[in-house]
């Protein structure tokens, strides 16, 4: 539990406790009055203890009322866990120097930022998004969240060179998912012992113009989100036709290779589409089997702490009213 106003809590644990001395030393003072008057202890004890009971609780309910209505000031607030209905997606880029080719205008990394912003405001709030970005190798940029404006800055500060490493990507966009390192056997020729579990609520959407610069095994890689039940909707980013780039003062021809993202996708069970293609890639998610997860939202105390304090003052208002004919 956490407060907004500490201070305030502190101010009410004094109070009460001056509260209740105040009230022992008047009770002391009356019992004594009472001897000197030689009206203690008189009637039976069965009596003596309901006249008790009738002079003290509805005192005792009033001091009850009072930390608790002035805790409630302090505005006290716990993280509870929430039932929410959800599934993932990683959104993937494609960050390497090909994607500065300006066959798709301004250039190619520009027109998968901007598709990808597109899907991302057309997902609805049971969607957590992430985005990893890769080159070489993978970065994660963005742990999936259900804040899509978060997702939509992390788009926005995509960018890098390098080289193509479409397995690190797909194998990093795995982590992600399952909250934990994946990696393949050093040797290709091992088998792959690692369990990743089945993941049928996440879904990787990879932007990229399919080329392929080495690093990890694409083919077993895509074969590891297959059998997490990982479907992979690729995106394809650039002209079949091509263009050239240039990198460090050498100009290479670059091109879309439809073919390789196409493979990924039907492994997986996914689809390919142009960067082009909004209403089909904001659509992509839709086979997207939500899961029940727990979400921790502060949950603010004030108003039960408030509503307690009010019910305990009522009744020792009521009970003096009746036992007493006053409020006092």
């Amino acid at each position: 539990m956490s407060l907004d106003y500490p201070v305030v809590a502190a101010l009410a644990a004094v109070l009460t406790a001056l509260a209740i001395g105040g009230y022992v030393v008047l009770a002391r003072q009356r019992s004594a009055a009472l001897a000197a008057a030689g009206l203690a202890g008189s009637g039976p004890a069965s009596s003596g203890r309901r006249a008790a009971l009738r002079r003290h609780l509805p005192y005792a309910l009033s001091l009850a009322a009072l930390p608790l209505l002035l805790f409630g000031l302090a505005r006290p607030s716990a993280q509870v866990t929430v039932p929410r209905v959800a599934g993932t997606v990683i959104l993937v880029f494609d960050a390497s120097n090909s994607m500065q080719a300006t066959d798709l205008k301004p250039n190619r990394l520009a027109a998968a930022r901007q598709a990808a912003t597109s899907f991302v405001e057309h997902q609805p709030d049971s969607i957590d998004i992430g985005v990893v970005v890769f080159g070489d190798q993978a970065l994660q940029t963005q742990e999936p969240t259900d804040d899509h404006d978060t997702a939509l800055a992390a788009i926005k500060r995509v960018g890098g060179t390098g080289g193509t490493s479409l397995g690190q990507a797909i194998l990093a966009s795995l982590s992600s998912i399952i909250g934990r390192p994946v990696s393949l056997p050093a040797d290709p020729a091992a088998p792959i012992t690692d369990d990743l579990g089945y993941w049928p609520s996440a879904s990787i959407v990879l932007f990229s113009d399919g080329e392929e610069n080495g690093g990890v095994d694409v083919e077993t890689a895509t074969a590891l989100a297959a059998a997490a039940g990982v479907h992979i909707q690729t995106v394809g980013v650039g002209t079949a036709k091509g263009t050239t780039v240039e990198v460090d003062g050498y100009q290479l021809a670059t091109a879309l290779n439809e073919q390789q993202l196409t493979a990924i996708a039907r492994t997986t069970g996914g689809k390919y589409r142009k960067a082009n293609d909004a209403d089909g890639l904001a659509d992509s998610t839709r086979s997207i089997d939500l899961r029940l997860t727990g979400k921790k939202e502060a949950l603010e105390l004030t108003a039960p702490f408030a509503g307690a304090g009010l019910v305990l003052l009522v009744a020792g208002a009521l009970l003096m009213s009746r036992w007493h004919g006053r409020i006092v």
